[in-house]
């Protein structure tokens, strides 16, 4: 979407949004529709990439489907709450979330589980869970309360931007200590475009970008590991069975796959060639078994997931779910974004899944918990009425 075409709101656009038509004050099945394509997708997927690898480290092949089962039922059940409760409470709680996120991402460097080198998930009995999943519907909730609140200063730095990059860098700071610069990149990009969207001063964003820009170099050269995924990322490969193992063997696995798939279930890599297979190289595994047509489908249901939620955020009832539903589009959008380059090689590797089609119960389950934000939001209800 060219930046010219984004609505840039001012405090005066309220009123138009809350007297505007109620015509499609409906659910939002398009939404929906993708929404629960892209989770059947995923949990077909799941256990055909699986299923070889959860027999042999847990004696049973479906291990992991009954977990994202599990996953699943609890996050169709926060979409409906979500989807049948008036947004307006994230606006009451935006504070209590945002200082929970902090907690929970401070605490994760403390407690937290460490795998391959990193520390982003908490124990909770035999589950884990992924802080910064929580975080991203914190950010945005505070993002949207105080952009909305502040619309009539949105233009002057020290009130309208320098605040909102304050809490988005100070969050950025501890994703990196685990270290996930991914999310990191994730909620920095979803940050400047709500920034951009309430109407502050592109030059600001630009500012921002480059006083970022040294950051983001020595957070990639001063780093010895990340400096080998670019230099694996330039020429894969020379480097594919090292570095570049990962990349290569998706690249293998989607070309494998040619126009129409091998067929469900009778993909070659997930067996022991494609690490990953079933979290963030999924769509590797989508492309080998279902071809170009399933891989552009999926594509094509983050497409609809997009364009809903983008027409959810131009028809909300005030500012407040307008930021609210362009923030968590734009997560959506930016987490598809990226996930779907790194299997085809086009930037260098992260550590992000795809939602709803990749494995891991607190994506999904947020991811939904999203959606169904996303569609009360749709529907454009009048708000309740304050309690007496």
């Amino acid at each position: 979407f060219p930046a010219n075409d984004l609505p840039r709101l001012t405090a005066t656009d309220a009123p138009a949004f809350a007297n505007d038509s109620a015509e499609d004050r409906g659910l939002d099945l398009w939404l929906l529709a993708a929404v629960l394509a892209l989770v059947a997708i995923g949990t077909v997927e799941i256990y055909s990439a699986s299923a070889v690898y959860a027999h042999r480290q847990f004696g049973s092949s479906a291990h992991f489907l009954i977990r994202q089962l599990l996953y699943l039922g609890i996050g169709t059940v926060a979409m409906v709450l979500a989807a049948r409760t008036d947004f307006g409470w994230l606006r009451r709680y935006s504070y209590p979330l945002l200082v929970s996120s902090f907690v929970l991402l401070a605490a994760v460097l403390v407690i937290g589980l460490k795998i391959n080198n990193a520390r982003r998930w908490i124990a909770v009995g035999p589950l884990t869970f992924q802080p910064v999943e929580i975080a991203k519907l914190g950010l945005v909730a505070f993002l949207a309360g105080s952009l909305a609140a502040k619309q009539e200063k949105i233009k002057s730095f020290t009130v309208g931007f320098l605040p909102h990059l304050v809490v988005c860098g100070l969050m950025v700071i501890l994703l990196l200590a685990q270290p996930d610069l991914g999310s990191s990149i994730i909620l920095g990009a979803t940050t400047l475009i709500l920034l951009f969207v309430a109407g502050t001063k592109l030059s600001y964003i630009l500012i921002a970008l480059l006083a970022t820009a040294p950051l983001g170099y020595y957070a990639i050269v001063g780093t010895p590991w990340r400096l080998k995924r670019l230099i694996a990322f330039l020429d894969p490969w020379q480097f594919k069975r090292t570095i570049a193992y990962q990349i290569t063997e998706s690249l293998i696995s989607i070309g494998s796959g040619g126009m129409a798939g091998l067929g469900l279930g009778d993909g070659k890599q997930k067996l022991f060639y494609m690490p990953e297979a079933h979290t963030d190289f999924i769509m590797s595994n989508i492309g080998e078994e279902l071809g170009f047509v399933g891989f552009a489908l999926v594509i094509a249901l983050f497409a609809v997931i997009v364009w809903r939620g983008l027409r959810a955020a131009t028809r909300a009832r005030d500012l407040f779910g307008t930021f609210v539903a362009f923030g968590l589009t734009s997560i959506f959008a930016l987490q598809g974004l990226v996930n779907t380059a790194v299997v085809l090689g086009a930037i260098p590797a992260k550590g992000l899944t795809l939602p709803f089609v990749s494995y891991g119960g607190t994506s999904l389950i947020m991811s939904m918990l999203c959606t169904g934000v996303l569609l009360n939001i749709s529907t454009r209800a009048p708000a309740p009425p304050p309690k007496s």
